[in-house]
């Protein structure tokens, strides 16, 4: 049982969330089926939780239906599947190595596995921007794991982009890494949500993010959603819309 249930936290709870999603209506007009991805002008990459696929979490982008989003090419990659400690070694998709749950504000770091997670993203990156997207219209999202992954890949990366979005995540590395964060990724900016009922990333883990951003000079804004678990809500998603499209450049 208890090599079960930290599995079926990181991943049903966010498909429930998912089958919400899809009782709304997508709105073609914002389908970035109907834009050439060479056209793209902004760029989301969207980090799943443990266990979980990306191609599960594609429903998320039916919220969004802002004309701004038209244009948007949106990437839910899949973690490979490796064994998860936590999980009592179980092989299962995983960005990184995780060594406890639930996670608390001072759970152990797997630091190697983690940084070779964040240079994939990075890789991704730096293919959109070599593909003409501006980085200040780029914005990397995840959920619990993958907000964890995002967190380490927006601070670790050399340029400023649109900004960072975390759910239900957890600052993933020691202070160590601090010295690596570049005064261009400190103007990116962090959009922090978390729910006061989380029982599989703690609500003290996520609390313990914007004090950690605030020391090293990132702005963060931080939204604590009463009797949420571990999953997304569907006000988030929205909120998370008009953060994203707030941020958006003009294409030069």
């Amino acid at each position: 049982m208890k090599i079960i249930k930290p599995i079926i936290l990181f991943t049903i709870t966010l498909s429930s969330a998912l089958l919400i999603l899809l009782l709304f209506p997508n709105n073609p007009s914002s389908s970035s089926s109907s834009v050439s991805m060479s056209m793209s002008r902004s760029f989301i990459l969207w980090l799943h939780g443990l266990g979980d696929s990306g191609p599960a979490n594609e429903p998320i982008k039916t919220l969004f239906t802002s004309p701004e989003f038209r244009t948007t090419k949106w990437s839910f990659p899949s973690a490979p599947n490796a064994p998860v400690t936590c999980n009592y070694g179980s092989v299962m998709p995983s960005w990184f190595d995780i060594q406890e749950i639930p996670v608390t504000a001072d759970s152990p770091k797997d630091e190697s596995s983690l940084l070779k997670a964040v240079r994939n993203v990075h890789a991704t990156i730096d293919e959109e921007i070599a593909a003409g997207i501006n980085p200040n219209n780029i914005f990397i999202c995840g959920f619990s794991q993958g907000g964890a992954l995002t967190l380490a890949s927006v601070l670790l990366y050399p340029k400023t982009l649109g900004g960072g979005a975390v759910f239900s995540g957890w600052v993933p590395f020691n202070s160590s890494n601090i010295e690596q964060i570049t005064p261009e990724a400190k103007r990116t900016p962090i959009l922090w949500s978390h729910g006061l009922a989380d029982r599989t990333v703690l609500f003290e883990a996520g609390q313990a993010g914007p004090p950690f951003l605030e020391k090293i000079g990132v702005g963060c804004e931080f939204k604590a959603y009463p009797g949420l678990g571990h999953s997304i809500s569907n006000e988030e998603l929205r909120y998370l819309e008009s953060w994203i499209k707030a941020r958006f450049q003009s294409s030069s």
